[in-house]
Protein backbone atom coordinates (compact mmCIF):
# COMPACT_ATOMS: atom_id res chain seq x y z
CA UNK A 1 0.00 0.00 0.00
CA UNK A 2 2.60 2.54 -1.00
CA UNK A 3 0.34 4.58 -2.77
CA UNK A 4 -1.78 4.85 0.37
CA UNK A 5 -4.14 8.16 0.48
CA UNK A 6 -2.37 9.68 -2.63
CA UNK A 7 -4.19 11.29 -5.64
CA UNK A 8 -2.84 9.88 -9.08
CA UNK A 9 -4.24 11.12 -12.68
CA UNK A 10 -3.64 8.43 -15.45
CA UNK A 11 -3.69 9.35 -19.06
CA UNK A 12 -4.48 6.82 -21.66
CA UNK A 13 -5.83 4.55 -19.43
CA UNK A 14 -8.35 2.79 -20.52
CA UNK A 15 -6.39 -0.04 -22.30
CA UNK A 16 -2.84 -1.40 -22.41
CA UNK A 17 -0.34 0.00 -20.24
CA UNK A 18 -2.17 2.92 -18.84
CA UNK A 19 -4.95 0.39 -18.06
CA UNK A 20 -2.20 -1.82 -15.85
CA UNK A 21 -1.31 1.71 -14.44
CA UNK A 22 -4.34 2.87 -13.17
CA UNK A 23 -5.01 -0.89 -11.89
CA UNK A 24 -1.79 -1.29 -10.10
CA UNK A 25 -2.03 2.18 -8.55
CA UNK A 26 -5.09 1.52 -7.00
CA UNK A 27 -4.32 -2.10 -5.92
CA UNK A 28 -1.49 0.05 -3.33
CA UNK A 29 -4.33 2.30 -2.32
CA UNK A 30 -4.23 4.96 -4.44
CA UNK A 31 -7.42 6.73 -5.76
CA UNK A 32 -7.47 7.23 -9.69
CA UNK A 33 -8.36 9.41 -12.20
CA UNK A 34 -8.93 7.59 -15.20
CA UNK A 35 -8.64 9.14 -18.43
CA UNK A 36 -8.87 8.20 -22.00
CA UNK A 37 -10.96 9.56 -25.25
CA UNK A 38 -11.52 6.24 -26.42
CA UNK A 39 -10.16 6.47 -29.84
CA UNK A 40 -8.96 3.85 -32.01
CA UNK A 41 -5.19 3.15 -32.44
CA UNK A 42 -4.79 5.84 -34.81
CA UNK A 43 -6.52 8.45 -32.93
CA UNK A 44 -9.92 8.01 -34.81
CA UNK A 45 -13.23 8.08 -33.17
CA UNK A 46 -14.15 8.34 -29.32
CA UNK A 47 -15.92 6.33 -26.48
CA UNK A 48 -16.37 6.70 -22.92
CA UNK A 49 -16.41 2.65 -22.56
CA UNK A 50 -12.74 2.28 -21.92
CA UNK A 51 -12.25 4.53 -18.89
CA UNK A 52 -15.73 4.00 -17.58
CA UNK A 53 -14.97 0.18 -17.73
CA UNK A 54 -11.79 0.33 -15.73
CA UNK A 55 -13.08 2.27 -12.98
CA UNK A 56 -15.80 -0.43 -12.72
CA UNK A 57 -12.93 -2.83 -12.47
CA UNK A 58 -11.13 -0.77 -9.82
CA UNK A 59 -14.60 -0.08 -8.12
CA UNK A 60 -14.96 -3.91 -8.13
CA UNK A 61 -11.81 -4.62 -5.96
CA UNK A 62 -12.35 -1.85 -3.38
CA UNK A 63 -10.95 0.97 -5.15
CA UNK A 64 -11.88 4.56 -5.68
CA UNK A 65 -11.71 6.06 -9.09
CA UNK A 66 -13.46 8.74 -11.43
CA UNK A 67 -13.94 8.84 -15.70
CA UNK A 68 -12.78 11.24 -17.67
CA UNK A 69 -12.91 11.25 -21.66
CA UNK A 70 -11.29 14.60 -21.99
CA UNK A 71 -8.56 14.90 -24.77
CA UNK A 72 -5.44 15.37 -23.13
CA UNK A 73 -3.96 17.75 -25.86
CA UNK A 74 -6.69 20.24 -25.75
CA UNK A 75 -5.84 23.09 -23.10
CA UNK A 76 -9.29 23.43 -21.99
CA UNK A 77 -9.88 19.62 -21.91
CA UNK A 78 -6.31 19.12 -19.73
CA UNK A 79 -7.70 21.66 -17.20
CA UNK A 80 -11.11 19.85 -16.85
CA UNK A 81 -8.91 16.74 -16.51
CA UNK A 82 -6.57 18.12 -13.47
CA UNK A 83 -9.67 19.60 -12.46
CA UNK A 84 -11.39 15.96 -12.09
CA UNK A 85 -8.78 14.78 -9.52
CA UNK A 86 -9.05 18.14 -7.31
CA UNK A 87 -13.12 18.05 -7.35
CA UNK A 88 -13.77 14.67 -7.04
CA UNK A 89 -10.45 13.62 -4.53
CA UNK A 90 -9.49 17.34 -3.12
CA UNK A 91 -5.92 17.26 -4.49
CA UNK A 92 -3.31 16.06 -6.63
CA UNK A 93 -0.22 13.65 -6.06
CA UNK A 94 1.02 12.33 -9.28
CA UNK A 95 0.29 12.58 -13.15
CA UNK A 96 1.17 9.52 -15.28
CA UNK A 97 1.36 11.37 -18.89
CA UNK A 98 0.62 8.02 -21.25
CA UNK A 99 -1.88 8.63 -23.43
CA UNK A 100 -0.97 8.14 -27.52
CA UNK A 101 -1.74 6.26 -30.31
CA UNK A 102 0.79 5.73 -33.83
CA UNK A 103 0.38 6.80 -37.80
CA UNK A 104 3.50 4.75 -38.81
CA UNK A 105 5.01 5.75 -42.76
CA UNK A 106 8.34 6.02 -44.37
CA UNK A 107 9.38 9.65 -43.96
CA UNK A 108 8.76 9.94 -47.71
CA UNK A 109 5.04 8.74 -47.54
CA UNK A 110 4.07 10.63 -43.88
CA UNK A 111 1.62 13.01 -44.22
CA UNK A 112 1.46 16.24 -42.72
CA UNK A 113 -1.95 15.40 -40.94
CA UNK A 114 0.39 11.89 -39.72
CA UNK A 115 2.97 14.16 -38.52
CA UNK A 116 0.75 16.76 -36.75
CA UNK A 117 -1.55 14.40 -35.36
CA UNK A 118 1.08 11.95 -33.62
CA UNK A 119 3.38 15.03 -32.69
CA UNK A 120 0.16 16.53 -30.84
CA UNK A 121 -1.31 13.65 -28.81
CA UNK A 122 1.84 12.87 -27.44
CA UNK A 123 4.16 15.66 -27.31
CA UNK A 124 1.59 18.28 -26.57
CA UNK A 125 -0.50 15.72 -24.25
CA UNK A 126 2.29 15.49 -22.21
CA UNK A 127 2.78 19.21 -21.94
CA UNK A 128 -0.72 20.34 -21.82
CA UNK A 129 -1.86 18.47 -18.24
CA UNK A 130 1.88 18.61 -17.08
CA UNK A 131 1.45 22.64 -17.18
CA UNK A 132 -2.07 22.60 -15.74
CA UNK A 133 -0.71 19.94 -13.00
CA UNK A 134 2.10 22.06 -12.08
CA UNK A 135 0.12 25.32 -12.31
CA UNK A 136 -1.61 24.03 -9.29
CA UNK A 137 1.55 22.64 -7.45
CA UNK A 138 3.26 25.94 -7.87
CA UNK A 139 -0.09 28.19 -6.87
CA UNK A 140 -0.15 25.26 -3.48
CA UNK A 141 3.58 25.78 -2.79
CA UNK A 142 3.11 29.71 -3.11
CA UNK A 143 0.60 29.57 -0.59
CA UNK A 144 2.54 27.42 1.58
CA UNK A 145 1.00 24.30 1.10
CA UNK A 146 3.56 22.70 -0.18
CA UNK A 147 3.00 19.24 -2.33
CA UNK A 148 3.36 16.15 -0.27
CA UNK A 149 5.80 14.62 -2.45
CA UNK A 150 4.14 15.24 -6.00
CA UNK A 151 5.20 13.53 -8.72
CA UNK A 152 5.07 13.15 -12.71
CA UNK A 153 5.75 10.05 -15.08
CA UNK A 154 6.59 10.50 -18.59
CA UNK A 155 6.29 8.14 -21.39
CA UNK A 156 8.84 8.08 -23.38
CA UNK A 157 9.53 5.10 -25.85
CA UNK A 158 13.05 3.49 -26.87
CA UNK A 159 11.90 4.77 -30.30
CA UNK A 160 12.40 8.35 -28.94
CA UNK A 161 15.44 7.46 -27.19
CA UNK A 162 17.17 5.60 -30.77
CA UNK A 163 15.12 6.00 -33.20
CA UNK A 164 12.78 4.06 -35.21
CA UNK A 165 12.29 3.09 -38.78
CA UNK A 166 8.93 3.93 -40.14
CA UNK A 167 8.24 5.88 -37.33
CA UNK A 168 10.22 9.53 -37.73
CA UNK A 169 7.08 11.27 -36.03
CA UNK A 170 6.41 8.92 -33.03
CA UNK A 171 9.85 8.70 -32.38
CA UNK A 172 10.40 13.02 -32.74
CA UNK A 173 7.52 12.95 -30.27
CA UNK A 174 8.86 10.42 -27.85
CA UNK A 175 12.57 12.11 -27.81
CA UNK A 176 10.66 15.45 -27.38
CA UNK A 177 8.78 14.04 -24.06
CA UNK A 178 12.59 12.91 -22.65
CA UNK A 179 13.82 16.61 -23.36
CA UNK A 180 10.66 17.76 -21.23
CA UNK A 181 10.89 15.52 -19.01
CA UNK A 182 14.78 16.61 -17.64
CA UNK A 183 13.42 20.55 -17.88
CA UNK A 184 10.04 20.02 -16.01
CA UNK A 185 12.32 18.27 -13.16
CA UNK A 186 14.89 21.29 -13.16
CA UNK A 187 11.84 23.87 -13.42
CA UNK A 188 9.52 22.04 -10.97
CA UNK A 189 12.13 20.88 -8.07
CA UNK A 190 11.26 24.47 -6.26
CA UNK A 191 7.46 22.91 -5.63
CA UNK A 192 8.54 19.77 -4.60
CA UNK A 193 7.73 17.70 -7.77
CA UNK A 194 10.31 15.35 -9.33
CA UNK A 195 9.52 14.67 -12.81
CA UNK A 196 10.53 11.30 -14.49
CA UNK A 197 9.87 9.20 -17.63
CA UNK A 198 9.86 5.61 -18.47
CA UNK A 199 10.84 4.00 -22.08
CA UNK A 200 8.27 0.93 -22.09
CA UNK A 201 8.14 -2.43 -24.05
CA UNK A 202 5.04 -4.35 -24.03
CA UNK A 203 2.20 -5.95 -26.19
CA UNK A 204 -0.40 -3.21 -26.31
CA UNK A 205 -2.59 -2.19 -29.24
CA UNK A 206 0.01 -0.03 -30.98
CA UNK A 207 2.53 -3.05 -30.33
CA UNK A 208 0.64 -6.25 -31.06
CA UNK A 209 2.23 -6.55 -34.69
CA UNK A 210 5.74 -6.03 -33.69
CA UNK A 211 5.54 -8.46 -30.77
CA UNK A 212 3.43 -10.86 -32.42
CA UNK A 213 5.96 -13.37 -32.59
CA UNK A 214 7.55 -13.46 -29.11
CA UNK A 215 6.41 -15.87 -26.54
CA UNK A 216 6.44 -16.08 -23.32
CA UNK A 217 9.38 -17.36 -21.20
CA UNK A 218 9.50 -20.65 -20.49
CA UNK A 219 9.00 -20.55 -17.07
CA UNK A 220 5.15 -19.40 -17.69
CA UNK A 221 6.42 -15.58 -17.20
CA UNK A 222 5.01 -13.12 -20.11
CA UNK A 223 7.14 -11.16 -20.60
CA UNK A 224 5.41 -8.72 -22.94
CA UNK A 225 2.53 -7.91 -20.32
CA UNK A 226 1.68 -4.57 -20.22
CA UNK A 227 1.26 -5.02 -15.87
CA UNK A 228 5.18 -5.77 -15.98
CA UNK A 229 5.53 -1.98 -16.77
CA UNK A 230 3.56 -0.90 -14.08
CA UNK A 231 5.75 -1.70 -10.32
CA UNK A 232 7.89 0.89 -11.47
CA UNK A 233 5.66 3.34 -12.43
CA UNK A 234 4.11 3.19 -9.10
CA UNK A 235 7.05 3.03 -7.00
CA UNK A 236 8.25 6.60 -9.07
CA UNK A 237 4.70 7.91 -7.57
CA UNK A 238 4.89 7.38 -4.53
CA UNK A 239 7.01 9.03 -1.77
CA UNK A 240 9.71 6.05 -1.55
CA UNK A 241 11.02 8.08 -4.71
CA UNK A 242 12.37 11.44 -3.79
CA UNK A 243 15.38 12.33 -4.85
CA UNK A 244 15.06 10.77 -8.02
CA UNK A 245 14.12 13.13 -11.25
CA UNK A 246 15.13 13.57 -14.18
CA UNK A 247 15.82 10.55 -15.49
CA UNK A 248 14.38 8.08 -18.17
CA UNK A 249 14.30 4.10 -17.30
CA UNK A 250 14.12 1.72 -20.10
CA UNK A 251 11.43 -1.34 -18.96
CA UNK A 252 10.16 -4.45 -20.41
CA UNK A 253 9.53 -7.77 -18.74
CA UNK A 254 11.65 -8.12 -15.88
CA UNK A 255 14.11 -5.96 -16.93
CA UNK A 256 14.81 -2.51 -15.34
CA UNK A 257 17.09 -0.03 -16.91
CA UNK A 258 18.77 3.35 -16.71
CA UNK A 259 18.81 5.50 -20.37
CA UNK A 260 21.98 7.46 -19.73
CA UNK A 261 21.34 9.90 -23.12
CA UNK A 262 23.02 12.51 -24.75
CA UNK A 263 26.70 13.41 -23.23
CA UNK A 264 29.18 15.56 -23.98
CA UNK A 265 31.49 13.55 -25.54
CA UNK A 266 35.04 13.99 -27.06
CA UNK A 267 36.27 17.52 -28.01
CA UNK A 268 39.24 19.98 -29.76
CA UNK A 269 39.35 23.39 -29.01
CA UNK A 270 41.43 25.47 -31.63
CA UNK A 271 40.77 28.62 -29.77
CA UNK A 272 39.99 30.14 -32.91
CA UNK A 273 37.76 30.44 -35.55
CA UNK A 274 38.02 26.67 -37.55
CA UNK A 275 38.84 26.50 -41.81
CA UNK A 276 36.45 24.32 -43.39
CA UNK A 277 39.56 22.16 -44.78
CA UNK A 278 40.62 21.36 -41.20
CA UNK A 279 37.69 19.81 -40.19
CA UNK A 280 37.71 16.72 -41.60
CA UNK A 281 40.72 15.79 -39.77
CA UNK A 282 39.55 16.98 -36.68
CA UNK A 283 36.00 15.17 -37.13
CA UNK A 284 37.85 12.22 -37.89
CA UNK A 285 39.58 11.93 -34.49
CA UNK A 286 36.03 12.72 -32.44
CA UNK A 287 34.21 9.83 -34.40
CA UNK A 288 37.15 7.32 -33.60
CA UNK A 289 37.35 8.66 -29.38
CA UNK A 290 33.64 8.32 -29.23
CA UNK A 291 31.60 4.66 -28.81
CA UNK A 292 29.38 3.79 -31.56
CA UNK A 293 26.29 4.97 -31.44
CA UNK A 294 23.23 2.24 -30.81
CA UNK A 295 21.60 1.25 -33.99
CA UNK A 296 18.08 2.43 -34.68
CA UNK A 297 15.40 0.20 -34.44
CA UNK A 298 14.72 -1.77 -37.70
CA UNK A 299 17.78 -0.97 -39.46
Amino acid sequence: MIMDGRVVVVTGAGRGIGRAHALAFAAEGASVVVNDAGVAADGSGTSAGPAEQVVAEIEERGGKAVANTDDVADWAGAARLIGTALENFGKLDVLVNNAGFVRDRMLVTLSEQEWDAVIRVHLKGHFAPLHHAAAHWRAEAKAGRTPSSARVINTSSGAGLLGSVGQGNYSAAKAGIAGLTVVAAAELARYGVTVNAIAPAARTRMTEQVFAEMMAAGDGFDAMAPENISPLVVWLGSAESAGVTGRVFEVDGGRVSLATGWRHGPERDKGARWEPAELGAVVAELLAEAPEPEPVYGV
